[in-house]
Order: C-alpha cells, then structure tokens, then sequence
C-alpha cells in the first residue's frame, strides 16, 4: 500500500464550503482508501492505495465532493514520497521554526506551472519574503508582521491563478507527512 495526501481547496473558510471531516473520511473510504486520516478542518486527507495514481485519485475525491457534498472543490493529490522529496529539498531558509516568520508550501496544481504563477504574481518583495520552486511546489516564507507589505499574500489568494494553488504552513505538511 502507497501513501498519499489529498488537499481539498478552499473548504470550511469562514463558514463557506462545508465540509465536515468525519463525513469526509468516510466518503474517502467508500472510494475504498485506507488508513484514512484527516487533519484539522482545512481539507487534509491522508490515505493508502494498493493503486497507483494521483490524476485518478484527484478526480475521484472531485467527483466524490460534487456528489456528498455538492461542491466544485480543486483537490490536489501528492504521493507521501513525492511530498518527502519536495520537502527533502526545502532551501534552509524555510520552516526552521523562527517565529518571526511565517513558512508556506504552494501547491501548484496541475496543468498549471510555477512559470505561469510567477508570471502572474511576480516577484517577492526583497526583504520581506522569499520564494523557491521544485517540482510542483513554491516554498514562501515572508515576515510575519510584515505579512500585508508581501507582493506575494494577496496575490496567491487574488490573483486569476489562485484557484490553481492549495497552500500549507510548514507545520501543516509536517504533520500530515506523520500521519
């Protein structure tokens, strides 16, 4: 059995796109996923599959949302050893526990790339955040109190492309890769 993540975009913010966990598990393991766990209430599913494939998966869970839950929700599905290696290749300025700042992990979903996004977000503000792609993924750290200065924050959430991304703190990813 391979293990995989699911993020579900945009679910259970701010009172819109409800999406109760406990519900979601299940449905998970009707698709027959095992070893299914959620983490908080922000769309993180961790799974096991004697199957391989993460296009299958996402439009699956996709389906499998529009039908329970009556949602159009983008799900981004990474193998848990895709996501290692991603992580295995953070730059050593992101995630090293500094309260100060504040360290996300961009998922791109496909067919979108990290070219269009820059392209569209452009560059970090320098001294203020720092971004670094690989794979499908952008490892963005910015200062914490300087949050409303970054290029960055209202764009991935603005932006045309941000229906595209699924972001997560660095904590967020650590935990569900544990899971």
């Amino acid at each position: 059995m391979k293990r995989y993540i699911a993020f579900l975009r945009g679910i259970n913010i701010s009172g819109k796109n409800k999406v109760p966990m406990a519900e979601l598990k299940k449905e998970f393991e009707k698709l027959e996923f095992g070893e299914v766990k959620t983490y908080l209430n922000s769309g993180n599913v961790a799974f096991s599959s004697d199957k391989d494939g993460t296009e299958e998966f996402t439009k699956q869970i996709e389906i499998m949302i529009k039908n329970q839950f009556a949602l159009d929700i983008p799900v981004f599905v990474i193998s848990r050893e895709e996501l290692d290696d991603i992580l295995d290749n953070a730059p050593d300025w992101w995630g090293n526990e500094n309260k100060e700042i504040y360290d996300n992990l961009i998922f791109v979903m496909p067919p979108a790339t990290f070219a269009e996004v820059y392209s569209e977000i452009g560059e970090p503000k320098e001294g203020l955040e720092k971004i670094k792609d690989y794979k499908e993924a952008i490892f963005w750290s910015f200062i914490r109190k300087d949050y409303q200065k970054t290029n960055w924050w209202s764009k991935t959430a603005s932006a045309n492309i941000s229906s595209k991304l699924t972001i997560r703190t660095a904590n967020t990813v650590r935990k569900i890769v544990g899971m």
